[in-house]
């Protein structure tokens, strides 16, 4: 049974949530503020979390911070009523893997998280096309283990989702890569949401692998197609 740490402050979506999950066969526990949530999430077992943005004590931006500061696996999955553009970037930037948007159907939110779940596998595992543990990309060496790129001597830590961009990339050196392909890649074929969220994981890819984030030669953008890995692309 996989247990699902829902941290929302309103009480009536708080419950409804736990009722949703609990009748599909998963576990829920709950929290109505983020400094609960994470003391829920301390203490262990948790297979995915729901997090709401706006919340008393700490906020969802702060919580996600903290668990990826302690777990870079976990499934994050935001729950946010802004339609904001910057707070979806926010929430990808800091480490979440998904976000979805108040109000939202029941059949799409358990969709996404049967989707996340499914996703979700230690990065550890030898990778199936044979992605060696530690490779070059751009400027970068890449930690496949330690979830980190080293560039210039300094760390700097990636997403489980930032990885399997950056392995897709490496396995297929100079080609024109869809951004329908990418997704289905990296978030699997039931992905629900939009190119958008691919476009937004690689602008914050760039910032951590291009010498000039802004006038990328990394990963370079194929007009009306998708994205391509430059791997004679020039060094610092």
């Amino acid at each position: 049974m996989r247990r699902i740490l829902i941290a929302e402050d309103d009480l009536n979506i708080r419950r409804g949530l736990i009722d949703t999950l609990e009748s599909e066969g998963y576990e829920a526990v709950a929290a109505r503020d983020g400094k609960e949530a994470m003391r829920l999430f301390e203490a262990g077992g948790i297979d995915l979390i729901l997090l709401d943005i706006m919340m008393p004590e700490k906020s969802g931006y702060d919580v996600c911070r903290e668990i990826r500061r302690k777990d870079r696996s976990v499934p994050i999955v935001m729950l946010t009523a802004k339609g904001e553009e910057i707070d979806k970037v926010l929430g990808l930037e800091l480490g979440a893997d998904d976000y979805v948007c108040k109000p939202f159907g029941v059949r799409e939110l358990l969709a996404r998280v049967a989707a996340v779940l499914r996703r979700a596998q230690p990065v550890s595992q030898p990778d199936p096309e044979g992605c060696p543990d530690r490779f070059p990309f751009g400027p970068c060496e890449v930690d496949r283990r330690r979830l980190h790129i080293e560039r210039n001597g300094k760390r700097m830590p990636i997403t489980p989702r930032e990885l399997r961009l950056l392995e897709t990339f490496h396995r297929r050196p100079g080609e024109a890569l869809g951004r329908d392909f990418l997704l289905n890649e990296v978030w699997g074929i039931d992905y629900l949401g939009t190119t958008r969220t691919l476009d937004q994981h690689i602008a914050q890819l760039r910032k951590k692998v291009e010498p000039e984030p802004g006038s990328p030669t990394v990963i370079t953008t194929v007009h009306g197609v998708g994205y391509r890995f430059e791997p004679e692309a020039p060094s610092e």
